[in-house]
């Protein structure tokens, strides 16, 4: 919560005295008994909003399919032909990257010359698999390569035509032996299409289960979809999964969004399941059978016990239809929309507020993308239709600040040079919405990726040198643990600068309560371990000290909180520090000002004109805290982070308020930064509760280490508007104590 512009003289000095000595590697042992944390509960910046944990995903691949929902057959419609495979593959690996998650398929019993693809009135989408029988061997089709637990029970169902006296059978197949398998013997299948279900319990576990469907007799039968599911699932999601998520205290989930939303035709996404027709993604190159659509969302939402918040298409899509999706959420069931949502079995309105008009519509990468100033215009029609369909709705804008166009390549693809790239430039999209589309939004969504190992060079962008588009200016870097964990921190930072040039040049940002979304963000290309987990720990630290306009923020993606396979999941260790800041640091935290004597390294190199002026983390350096009073103000909690393989400490003082004893620590470290959870593996990385009684004046700080401490409080001073020389981030607002939490007004969070 520093001042951005200039920094306080004391800390200046330090910081120069300290980069004389080399400050980026200062003696640990030197720091540890000259640092100095004061906390000064009076000074307070605006509560933590409910949707500071969100989460997003979208549907890349098979990655909803394979880690929220249950369905454990690929292709259930029978989007791809069906043809013998010439070499056997091995099956695929569970987990795994989402986007190379390869579809299981379908392949012959039998002749593959009996199975043939059947345009004609086919069940669902183009075709449907015709499979001609005899009585001298069984026909059919066949899909393996899936898990399996002994004993458990399975159900599904199979939609099925066929001449008369063709008999078929399914079979859930656990072995190779003839007796490996369970087989359900179907009753007469008539000429028309009928649902039949059936149900399976395994005979033993396995990795590579099959289902198989074969027919003998004269003639011919046609399937038409396919469904099969672990009988414990949850309205179509997978318990186990659920049952971790529902840890979390995000808040909210978008979804569904990303890239995948520019070609989204949200119609097929409704309406009885086995009879939407499946799609065909442009964006990942990726069938979609859509049935996790809407009405599936709004389910996963209230099983996890959060917000959906929903992008619409304003890629390839229109206004009219999405306006159209706004009824169908939100309409009574007298409007058209909301009448056929009613009869998909929900009357009730979904009453979503959350509304984000496109998905990255600067990227060249985007399906149905224009230029800003089309794109403006586009975005005014929506955002009239939209609020023609509910007038109640919180709309967000697809904007991208001049850091995002000029880290990922987007001014150099619109011609852009770097050194004309900067605040309100035509790279600008943040400052288009701001200049020219009042009115038609409440808040702006913003997006940031940070690679790890690499860092972004000026000089090499400047050149033009590409190895790819999202590569420009990336040269491969070599930093220390410390410099690592603190590199995603400083784009939560460099956003807060290019806000506030936002609020200096539009004053009335204040006065409308615009907002900003981080609604996708994450640290790309290093393992999912206690790494990692410093990392975004920091990241949270800086979002908590942003809390007057960072309302939203959604982590890329949801699942990768968690470590999974076909059968299990646990919370890996992005979700165990997301349980951890959203039990001690959620919805209503209200932050306070912290100081200290070790300001952070300054940045090497400016990215949008002269900014960044300032390093993300609070000045102790090379801790990073934050602090914040609980919603009661029962309670200071001080969320330490320690990315050094030595122990810290401190010395802390406390303003405004009296603590009491009986201090509370959670502490969350392992053995080494490698450390990892793993589904079916005792955890390495645990959090540890400990009580350390009165609140002593050195605190010590494990290293490698988050620690949430938590003091109970005795008697508080009244709080007070921050000064605008404090040299916490958020002090340089005033504190809105009248909008509270959650919408207050439209367009309020």
């Amino acid at each position: 919560m520093k001042n951005r512009t200039v920094m306080i003289a004391a800390a200046t000095l330090l910081l120069a005295g300290a980069l004389e000595t080399g400050s980026a590697q200062q003696n640990a042992a030197t720091q540890q008994q000259e640092l100095k944390v004061n906390i000064d509960t009076r000074q307070t910046a605006r509560p933590v909003s409910p949707y500071e944990y969100g989460m997003f995903i979208e549907h890349i691949g098979s990655l909803i399919y394979r880690s929220l929902w249950s369905e454990m057959l690929d292709d259930r419609k029978f989007y791809f032909p069906i043809m013998q495979e010439e070499t056997q593959a091995a099956p695929p690996a569970q987990g795994g990257p989402f986007r190379n998650m390869q579809l299981r398929k379908w392949r012959p019993v039998g002749s593959a010359q009996a199975v043939v693809m059947d345009k004609e009135r086919p069940f669902v989408g183009e075709q449907s698999p015709r499979i001609e029988v005899d009585t001298s061997a069984a026909h059919g089709i066949r899909q393996s390569g899936f898990a399996l637990v002994k004993g458990k029970k399975y159900s599904g169902h199979i939609w099925l035509r066929a001449t008369p006296g063709v008999k078929v059978k399914v079979a859930l197949v656990w072995g190779e032996g003839a007796n490996e398998r369970q087989t359900v013997t179907l009753a007469a299948v008539p000429i028309t299409y009928k649902e039949v279900p059936f149900t399976f319990s395994a005979g033993a576990g396995t990795g590579a289960g099959a289902l198989e469907i074969t027919g003998a007799g004269s003639g011919s039968f046609h399937v038409g979809a396919v469904s099969l599911m672990p009988a414990d699932n949850l309205d179509g999601f997978r318990p186990e999964v659920i049952a971790q998520l529902k840890q979390l205290h995000s808040g909210f989930w978008r979804l569904p969004g990303g890239n995948f939303i520019s070609d989204f035709n949200w119609y097929h996404s409704v309406g009885p399941r086995d009879r939407r027709p499946p799609d065909f993604d442009y964006a990942w190159n990726a069938m979609q059978t859509n049935d996790v659509g809407m009405d599936e969302f709004m389910t996963f939402c209230k099983l996890i016990g959060v917000e959906p918040y929903i992008t619409v298409n304003a890629g390839f899509g229109d206004a009219h239809s999405a306006a159209e999706e706004v009824e169908y959420m939100n309409g009574a069931t007298s409007t058209p929309m909301g009448a056929m949502r009613a009869r998909n079995g929900h009357p009730d309105p979904y009453r979503v507020k959350l509304w984000d008009i496109g998905n990255e519509p600067y990227g060249q990468w985007q399906l149905g993308r224009t230029d800003l100033k089309y794109y403006l215009l586009k975005h005014n029609e929506f955002a009239k239709a939209m609020r023609a369909a509910d007038p109640s709705i919180t709309l967000l804008a697809s904007a991208s600040m001049p850091e995002e166009a000029i880290l990922e390549g987007v001014a150099a693809d619109w011609h852009i040079p770097l050194d004309q790239a900067g605040i309100c430039s035509d790279a600008d999209w943040t400052c288009g919405f701001l200049k020219h589309d009042w009115g038609n939004f409440d808040g702006i969504t913003e997006h940031w990726y940070t690679r790890a190992g690499v860092h972004w060079d000026r000089e090499r962008a400047e050149k033009g040198i590409k190895v790819g588009r999202l590569e420009a200016g990336y040269v491969p870097d070599q930093e220390t643990d410390l410099e690592w964990v603190r590199r995603p921190s400083d784009r939560v930072h460099l956003k807060g600068e290019e806000w506030q040039e936002y609020e200096t040049r539009y004053p009335e940002m204040k006065t409308k309560h615009i907002f900003m979304s981080n609604d996708e963000y994450a640290y790309t290309g290093g393992q999912t371990n206690l790494k990692l987990a410093l990392a975004y720990a920091m990241v949270f630290n800086e979002m908590l000290r942003e809390t007057d306009f960072l309302r939203m923020t959604a982590f890329t993606m949801g699942v990768s909180t968690l470590d999974f396979n076909q059968t299990a999941a646990t919370l890996n260790t992005n979700g165990l520090l997301f349980k951890l800041y959203g039990e001690h640091l959620g919805a209503g935290s209200i932050p306070v000002a912290l100081t200290g004597n070790y300001p952070q390294p300054a940045p090497t190199q400016h990215i949008v004109g002269d900014l960044p002026r300032t390093s993300a983390g609070s000045p102790t350096y090379p801790l990073d805290m934050v602090a914040a009073l609980s919603a009661d103000q029962k309670f200071l909690t001080l969320a330490v982070v320690n990315a050094t393989n030595s122990e810290q400490k401190f010395d802390l003082a406390v303003d405004g308020v009296r603590l009491s004893g009986n201090a509370t620590l959670w502490r969350m470290t392992g053995n080494n930064l490698e450390t990892a959870n793993k589904v079916g593996q005792p955890p390495q990385v645990e959090i540890k509760q400990t009580a350390i009684g009165e609140v002593p004046a050195t605190l010590s700080v494990a290293p490698i280490s988050v620690g949430i401490y938590r003091f109970p409080v005795m008697q508080t001073a009244p709080s007070r508007p921050v000064p605008s020389n404090s040299s916490t981030q958020n002090q340089r607002r005033a504190h809105d104590r009248t909008s509270g939490l959650g919408f207050v007004t439209k367009g309020r969070l």
